[in-house]
């Protein structure tokens, strides 16, 4: 049996792997690009590693361009409102150690302005997140970015999702074959056929099935079957500066009614650092650390600690963990040939900020917006790809090293990860020139930014950065009433928005409800 399409010359899209890359990648390019025909072939038997759940805004977006309702997703994926992350003890670990990174940006103005009123305020009464955006004060009381009556993927504050990765995986996989045309194929590919050309042609399944295509994507994970094995693209190892290598991940069962967090928590241990992420069923719980300074049964050891310190009525020793294992960086090209590497087959930088959904989506919107028409295209396309996401993990790599190198923590991990010979050139002259000026869009020029300039300023003042000299010795009345102005607001939001929880469980009988409905009918 042959699974083959409509041929024109780069027509048929092929992508091997499921998963959330798999399938957001199918159904974003179905959606986007509907003169395509798009399979997306999936061994039947190989699990994903379903451990990302937080997403950045970015995937509203996605949801509203490939026709998923959000209250749906919301139901569907056991999902919840992220609304940014908050970070425990990674400056010094001491009681009140303890900075938020939200979504929303901060008040307009002048940066160098607002860090001068913000700085001018008697002991700082709020921290710099929570004096130039409400959202802390919406975080802090565990609320809802948005009410029932907003349209859908709008909110009175920025935000994106937590939410089950098995479950986003399987409800985008309902939706892009029941309603994008995407085709599936379950099967366990063999082998990899080229044509004269050296171009991808034809992937080889168990038994003697084949599937033909004119472009392919890699999303086998790890594996990197097309764009790691059949086409030797090398890997670029960054693990010089991001030193975290592994992971134990547990899924930690909730009371009903209990209070859903409005953000990521990651708190910083000896040799890495804990993720807490709150859904309305369970919460998902990991720590990440470093094998050169931390053994798997210290890192249980932390894990079940923390679950027993923050969720109560918790048994760790009765709930399972998974180790992961990771190798950290990326591949030398992204793009080769007919063939796109997403998700983790093109690399994988540790969880922290939650990078690895929102780069599958801005992946595959460079795809969509410069799909070859012609394979004398292939080259130029390529080489523009690999271009602009060299830059995008540089930058990556770059922001999350960000977070280390400002901790004064004294742990022999915290005092490496200061050392200089591990901080990139350009996060290096970076802090040099914010010593000078805030960092503003002219340091990060580049559309869709995965981390504009107020995510740096966020960490950089929530990690007690200096205020550069560009900052004014009195503060302007401008940046004083625009300070007020998010106080008054903080206000009338916390008084206004639900609880998440309220809002959860009242979509959740409520979709339940038309559920019952319409199999009555």
């Amino acid at each position: 049996m042959v699974f083959e399409a409509m041929s024109s010359e780069f027509n048929r899209l092929v992508i091997v792997g499921g998963g959330t890359a798999g399938w957001l990648s199918a159904c974003l390019l179905a959606a986007r690009r509907p003169e395509l025909d798009v399979t997306l072939v999936e061994a039947p038997d190989i699990p994903t590693i379903g451990v990302g759940e937080g997403s950045w805004p970015t995937l509203r977006e996605t949801l509203a361009a490939i026709g998923i309702d959000e209250a749906r997703f919301l139901s569907a994926c056991d999902a919840s409102f992220k609304q940014g992350s908050r970070f425990d003890g990674w400056v010094d670990g001491s009681a009140d150690d303890s900075y938020y990174h939200p979504f929303t940006p901060p008040a307009s103005g002048q940066m160098a302005d607002i860090l001068s009123a913000w700085s001018a305020q008697p002991r700082k009464t709020a921290s710099f997140a929570g004096a130039v955006t409400p959202q802390i004060a919406v975080c802090d009381r565990d609320l809802a970015p948005r009410q029932r009556a907003m349209s859908a993927f709008t909110g009175a504050l920025n935000y994106g999702y937590h939410l089950d990765a098995a479950k986003l995986g399987a409800l985008l996989a309902e939706h892009g074959t029941a309603h994008l045309g995407v085709k599936h194929v379950r099967a366990h590919v063999t082998g990899v056929e080229r044509g004269e050309d050296g171009l991808l042609a034809k992937l080889m399944l168990r038994g003697s099935d084949t599937v033909e295509g004119d472009f392919f994507i890699d999303c086998t994970g790890m594996a990197a079957r097309l764009i790691g094995d059949e086409l030797g693209v090398g890997w670029r190892d960054r693990s010089d500066v991001s030193f975290n290598d592994r992971a134990l991940a547990m899924q930690v069962p909730v009371a009903p009614g209990s209070a859903i967090a409005s953000q990521t928590v990651g708190t910083a241990h000896k040799a890495g650092w804990l993720w807490d992420i709150g859904l309305p069923t369970r919460r998902g719980i990991g720590c990440v650390y470093s094998s050169r300074f931390l053994s798997d049964e210290d890192a249980e050891t932390i894990l079940a600690d923390y679950i027993t310190a923050k969720v109560p009525g918790a048994d760790p020793g009765a709930l399972a963990s998974r180790k992961l294992q990771f190798a950290t960086g990326h591949r030398e090209q992204f793009w080769r040939g007919n063939c796109l590497a997403v998700g983790l087959s093109a690399g994988f930088i540790e969880p922290l900020e939650a990078s690895a959904i929102v780069l599958i989506e801005l992946s595959i919107k460079a795809l969509a917006d410069a799909y070859p028409h012609s394979r004398s295209a292939l080259p130029r396309l390529a080489d523009r790809f690999n271009a602009l996401f060299r830059y995008r993990w540089d930058r990556i790599v770059d922001f999350l090293k960000l977070h280390y190198v400002l901790s004064k923590r004294g742990e022999p991990y915290w005092r490496a990860q200061r050392d200089p010979a591990t901080i990139p050139e350009t996060l290096a002259a970076q802090l040099e020139l914010w010593r000078d000026h805030p960092p503003s869009a002219a340091d990060f020029p580049q559309v869709d930014e995965i981390f504009s300039a107020f995510s740096q300023q966020y960490v950089l003042y929530g990690m007690g950065f200096p205020l550069p000299s560009a900052a004014r010795p009195a503060p302007g009345h401008d940046a004083l009433r625009r300070l007020a102005e998010v106080s008054e607001r903080s206000r009338a939001l916390t008084a206004a928005l639900p609880s998440n929880r309220t809002y959860l469980d009242t979509l959740r009988a409520a979709q339940t409800g038309r559920g019952a409905q319409g199999a009555i009918a």
